[in-house]
């Protein structure tokens, strides 16, 4: 077609030239655009080319009929087939099953003999910080999701200042201009002067056109990437030279046969302002620097960092699964299959980013920001804890997992967690209070680990879907073991342990036949007890009377 117009004359000739001049263009410059249909090709090449394949035999078979009644039975033939593979592979969700199997096999796993530490507690839930930051902005501004990331040797929150997607002239014309970081160990985060960063991006995740923080990282990918990689996750932090820098954490899919997703590296976008030649910049090559998986490590400040893809721990977590083999997570089998809890009242699900510490165990696990999974059986009605799954949220191939249930340790689960809080206040109004976010809290206790699951209480009102943010939230531990509830004072954390002994103490000294000295490994026989009191008596002034308080420390 397109042959013979160009052989009609000069004029045919010309209007194809510029036609294919003006394709060009198109496609260079909305790459942005189309760029989602180059990845559906790419994640579904197999199953594509399968099918393909099998239409095109059939639709010969068709031609090639010569009854009417041989052809009615070649398109039910291929009405049934595609409509088994949706059910078996969409609706019985075996592709996932696949796609999560080929994650397994591709993984870096080490099994741990014991717990790591937990250090760094956050307080305040996800959706209490998401609160509170609106509460300080004002109408034409939103905050981005926040994000828990390392800044200068602390664990903090840290979110975009950025124009409200109902307003379009300002995600036009406007900048990023303003970062909250509060520090996640705090029940007070404050968003005043201290903790806001004025600081200005051109590109911002609500921002409109070539300036939005997708279009301009896809606009940077070369032409094998459009198909591999996609932005995920974007997060706020500083750089090697203390300036800040927006971090788009990668996804890349991998695999021919049901390919699946991992870890692809981070693209940095600088801070600057909007102008000509970053305009021109972003609509022609986009904006950001790669920086692949294996160039991470020549960064120090993306190290022990949180810069990986929640939707790629959750398929690693999931695919423990398969630990017991391929077929066990299937109906007939499930000896050891495994799933991630989501509970429905919950608007932060697992994984949860969590700050551990690694160090005298037999591992070459960094200490830092991992992405944390309470695992549990498949069945609906099993709430007992079978693995705790730390991945490195810096990208690192690697799965640290423990196994409680080889170990018969019988601990519960988070989603046995919010009814053991429920029950131990029933004074509370649980439906104005919502017990969320079963974070783990190990500490080395009465001379062992021991595994506790800290959870914040969070109001929400009857007419909401959110969860509004306390200023003071309560606290409350949950050993996993003993699944005894510990309200612990969120303005005191040094306490904590004091709290848990006073509470705990004297049922493990029963149950494990611990002594004084396996409780309190710290004091010496010769000190007198902090909480002891020496009171003199007035009248036998040479007698001490001794009055020791129950509370320990």
């Amino acid at each position: 077609m397109i042959k013979n117009y160009w052989n009609k004359g000069t004029r045919q000739k010309r209007n194809v030239i510029i036609g294919a001049i003006i394709l060009v263009l198109l496609l260079f410059f909305l790459r942005d655009d189309y760029q989602p249909v180059l990845l559906f090709l790419r994640k579904f090449i197999f199953l594509l080319l399968l099918g393909g394949l099998f239409l095109w035999f059939m639709l010969s078979r068709f031609r090639n009929a010569l009854s009417a009644g041989k052809r009615v039975l070649i398109l039910l033939g291929i009405v049934l087939v595609f409509g088994v593979l949706w059910f078996f592979g969409w609706k019985l969700e075996l592709y996932q099953y696949m796609q999560t199997y080929n994650v397994y096999k591709n993984l870096n796993i080490e099994e741990l003999d014991e717990l790591p530490l937990t250090q760094n507690e956050r307080i305040q839930p996800f959706n209490n910080i998401v609160t509170m930051a609106y509460e300080s902005v004002g109408e034409t501004q939103e905050v981005s999701l926040p994000q828990l990331v390392r800044v200068d040797s602390t664990n903090q929150w840290t979110m975009a200042v950025q124009p409200a997607k109902e307003y379009n002239w300002q995600r036009m014309n406007d900048n990023t201009e303003e970062l909250f970081t509060v520090e996640s160990t705090s029940p007070f985060p404050r968003f005043s002067k201290e903790n806001r960063i004025p600081i200005t991006f051109s590109i911002g995740e609500s921002l409109a056109f070539s300036r939005n923080t997708y279009n301009a990282v896809v606009q940077r990918f070369n032409i094998l990437q459009l198909f591999t990689l996609e932005p995920s996750d974007v997060f706020y932090m500083k750089n090697d030279e203390d300036k800040w820098v927006q971090v788009v954490s990668l996804i890349k899919w991998k695999g021919f046969f049901f390919p699946y997703p991992t870890y692809g590296g981070v693209m940095v976008i600088d801070a600057g302002e909007h102008n000509l030649s970053d305009y021109v910049e972003r609509v022609t090559i986009g904006k950001g620097t790669y920086i692949p998986p294996s160039e991470i490590k020549n960064h120090p400040y993306l190290t022990r960092q949180n810069t990986l893809a929640e939707e790629i721990s959750r398929l690693e977590a999931q695919s423990l699964q398969f630990l017991g083999g391929f077929t066990d997570p299937l109906p007939w089998n499930v000896k050891t299959a495994v799933k991630i809890p989501d509970l429905p009242e919950d608007q932060n699900q697992q994984p949860y980013v969590t700050d551990f510490d690694f160090t005298g165990m037999k591992t070459n696990a960094y200490n830092g920001l991992y992405h944390w999974f309470g695992l549990e059986p498949i069945g609906d009605e099993r709430t007992s804890l079978a693995f705790s799954v730390m991945i490195p949220a810096d990208g690192s191939e690697k799965l640290y997992y423990y196994n409680h249930a080889a170990r018969k340790e019988g601990m519960a689960g988070v989603s046995a967690m919010p009814l053991k809080v429920i029950e131990s206040r029933k004074e509370y109004d649980w439906s104005a209070n919502k017990p969320v976010e079963f974070r783990p809290f190990i500490k080395k206790i009465a001379g062992r680990k021991r595994m506790f699951v800290i959870g914040t209480i969070a109001a929400v009102k009857e007419d909401s879907k959110k969860f509004d943010g306390a200023a003071t939230p309560d606290l409350a531990l949950v050993d996993a073991e003993y699944r005894d509830v510990i309200w612990i004072d969120a303005k005191h954390p040094s306490r904590w342990t004091s709290t848990i002994l006073n509470q705990l103490g004297e049922t493990w000294k029963a149950s494990e036949r611990l002594t004084d000295d396996d409780l309190y490994p710290n004091r010496l026989k010769t000190d007198v007890p902090r909480d002891t009191i020496i009171l003199v008596d007035s009248i036998q002034k040479a007698k001490p009377v001794e009055v020791v308080l129950d509370s320990v420390e």
